[in-house]
């Protein structure tokens, strides 16, 4: 049994590196940090929400519906956010539970979210890195992509990325690409930047950061479990 206690305070004394490394690469208390739980069991969302994190993201339906439901009925409303590849058949499952869908990269997922949950905060993640394994549309594609989302009736809040692997610098062309993109469309938010390369898009203009190593440390399985329901087995 794993002390959520415990595991909460170790959250709390990471969290206050994060929050130092983010200040150190000139972002605020302003950024939002997304917890990742992949891949750890629910005590670690009870954890990060007992360290006043209340942002959790998922990257497999059914991992992110089985910690909702064991979620629920909690002091604190989790708002979940899904990052992960996203197959069409598991919106429904997930509708009434994502407050923002990172990862909307084509037109069949912007029907069926818009079908499933109207209205609904959405990200347009785009492939900044041109790595085929990544998701997300082309840059050249993203404008279409955000006029299609909204035409639809979803709210479009910003874009997402996943950078190219191998640190700040190997990110930094994706997260100044992903920065250039959401500015020229007037979107706000930029969820953009990993365990491993937090400095560069915090300098970049990320305004949210998905983190899941450096919060919860190392992971029993690297990358989580098998590919359940959509997602990816990048590190976060």
């Amino acid at each position: 049994m794993v002390d959520v206690t415990a595991l909460a305070t170790a959250v709390q004394d990471r969290l206050e590196t994060i929050r130092g490394r983010i200040r150190g690469a000139g972002g605020t208390d302003a950024v939002r940090i997304v917890a990742v739980t992949k891949g750890f069991g629910a005590e670690a969302v009870a954890a990060a929400v007992a360290a006043g994190l209340v942002d959790i993201g998922e990257s497999y339906a059914s991992e992110l519906a089985t910690k909702a439901l064991a979620s629920t009925g909690g002091a604190t409303p989790i708002r979940w956010h899904f990052i992960g590849r996203l197959q069409t058949n598991k919106v429904r499952r997930l509708s009434t539970t994502v407050h923002l869908w990172q990862s909307v990269d084509r037109t069949g997922v912007v029907t069926e979210i818009a079908r499933r949950a109207p209205g609904a905060g959405v990200l347009v993640q785009v492939n900044v890195s041109g790595e085929p394994q990544k998701g997300g549309c082309d840059p050249a594609d993203a404008p279409a992509l955000v006029a299609e989302a909204a035409a639809a009736g979803l709210a479009v809040r910003g874009l997402m990325c996943v950078a190219a692997a191998g640190g700040n610098e190997a990110a930094r062309p994706g997260f100044r690409l992903l920065r250039s993109l959401a500015d020229d469309l007037g979107l706000e938010e930029r969820s953009m930047g990993m365990s491993g390369d937090l400095e560069a898009a915090v300098e970049e203009g990320a305004t949210i950061v998905r983190l899941g190593t450096a919060l919860l440390g190392p992971r029993a399985v690297p990358g989580g479990p098998g590919p359940r329901g959509g997602g990816s087995r990048l590190q976060h």
